[in-house]
């Protein structure tokens, strides 16, 4: 009885988790690999998902010339999924290096320039059924990244100026 008892249960709890929707990963291993492999070099790690987000632009940009069916609409969801999330994962490192006073300024001036042309790849292409939620985040997140990244360029250009002998830092240390 205490066995049937048990494999109910097992069973009652394993069947939420096969249920539960798989979480897209928007960075391939090859390009996860290079994010380790940048460590903690804030100019780097930026570059980085910079260069992975132009990609994603460029997917989205490509998939945007395609024909109008349901496995595009469904193609761009993901795309436009995707990249809102490494705009999110990129604002929380510009969170993180503007907190230990890393100096990022030359990383930021090429992000600001590349949210420009983010915008208009997302702007580009109207919304459909298949995609409009995730193309609407996907915009609001390039706008939060666009505005924080000319924030901190701002903030990075008058500390710098104030503390020259920091310039070039990854991180700020006590004297």
């Amino acid at each position: 009885m205490r066995l049937v008892v048990c494999s109910l249960l097992c069973l009652s709890l394993a069947v939420p988790v096969c249920a539960q929707k798989q979480k897209r990963e928007p960075l391939t291993q090859a390009q996860m690999d290079k994010i380790a492999e940048a460590g903690i070099d804030p100019n780097a790690r930026v570059g980085l998902y910079t260069q992975f987000l132009n990609e994603h632009a460029s997917a989205i940009d490509a998939l945007a010339k395609r024909a109008k069916t349901e496995a595009r609409a469904s193609r761009l969801n993901d795309a436009f999924e995707d990249f809102a999330a490494l705009l999110d994962e990129l604002g929380d490192n510009l969170d993180t290096f503007s907190d230990r006073k890393a100096d990022i300024r030359k990383s930021l001036k090429t992000l600001t320039e590349a949210t420009s042309k983010w915008q208009i790849t997302l702007r580009s292409l109207q919304g459909e059924p298949g995609f409009e939620l995730s193309r609407k985040e996907a915009i609001e997140s390039e706008q939060d990244l666009a505005s924080q990244a000319d924030r901190l360029l701002k903030e990075q250009t008058e500390y710098f100026k104030q503390h020259p002998d920091e310039a070039g830092q990854d991180r700020w240390e006590p004297k």
